[in-house]
């Protein structure tokens, strides 16, 4: 039997065998044990940090609109939520989104699976973890980064909207950077889906009874979630805000001509 070696993507590079370290960049930035190396070492991380935006604005910048799709990596294929995924990346296409997702397996697999056979634009963000996990085969476009929070920065500023699968801690951290982005105003107009109404159920629920009840968010702040098992309700809930959106920046520019033509 071949002894597989140990293999890891690192960025837009390929390491395998004894050239595999033991962490990973986003350790070694987040790490502040041992000697004061960090002091000497982080201004020069910047660089390597900026080299990531700069790749990742100049692959998405000609994109066309897209939605950005969350779901956990462990889902199998042909369970009712992978399917779910191949449905929602098919029906987004077909309204004319491209799909971003973070180019692993599971319910990421099906969104881009879904995107990709209905010959719409599939995209995957993939990163650097101290476990490998492969692009899927279903991406068109795939980018790989070393820190987290570059990627989090491409799921939000090439997206008017995320879609949330049944998923784990990733899931859970991209929702709520999400909610907190649109809570304060840091992105408008970006509505936030959930799919699986059994799934996130217990969720709102405790967020109702607890962070409501508590006086921890508004009442208000539940609309910025919206919950549903149809796929055609949530592609249309995307397609509404974005419709809202280009109609609101119309009239803020005829506004501005107006005012332009009348102090003329």
């Amino acid at each position: 039997m071949k002894k597989t070696r140990p293999e890891r993507r690192q960025g837009g590079a390929v390491v395998r065998g004894d050239l595999v370290s033991e962490s990973t960049h986003d350790q070694r930035l987040l790490d502040r044990r041992g000697p004061a190396d960090w002091l000497h070492m982080d201004p020069w991380r910047v660089m390597r940090i900026q080299a990531e935006f700069v790749e990742g604005f100049g692959q998405l910048a000609e994109l066309p609109e897209a939605v950005t799709v969350f779901g956990s990596a462990r889902t199998p294929e042909g369970a009712p939520e992978y399917e779910m995924g191949i449905q929602l990346g098919r029906k987004l296409s077909e309204a004319g989104y491209a799909v971003i997702t973070g180019g692993g397996p599971g319910c990421m697999e099906a969104a881009n699976r879904g995107a990709r056979e209905a010959g719409g634009v599939s995209v995957g963000l993939g990163i650097e973890l101290p476990f490998e996990q492969h692009m899927n085969e279903y991406v068109d476009l795939g980018i790989e980064f070393r820190y987290f929070f570059v990627r989090k920065t491409m799921f939000v500023k090439y997206a008017c909207g995320f879609v949330a699968l049944p998923g784990g801690f990733g899931t859970m951290d991209e929702l709520f950077e999400a909610l907190t982005l649109v809570q304060t105003r840091k992105v408008t107009s970006f509505p936030v889906v959930l799919l699986g109404t059994e799934f996130w159920g217990g969720l709102l629920d405790w967020i109702r009874s607890t962070l409501v009840a508590g006086g921890k968010i508004s009442p208000t702040d539940l609309n910025l979630i919206h919950v549903t098992d149809d796929v055609d309700e949530a592609v249309r809930i995307i397609t509404d805000a974005d419709r809202d959106r280009v109609e609101r920046i119309r009239g803020e520019q005829q506004a501005v001509r107006d005012t332009v033509i009348g102090a003329q």
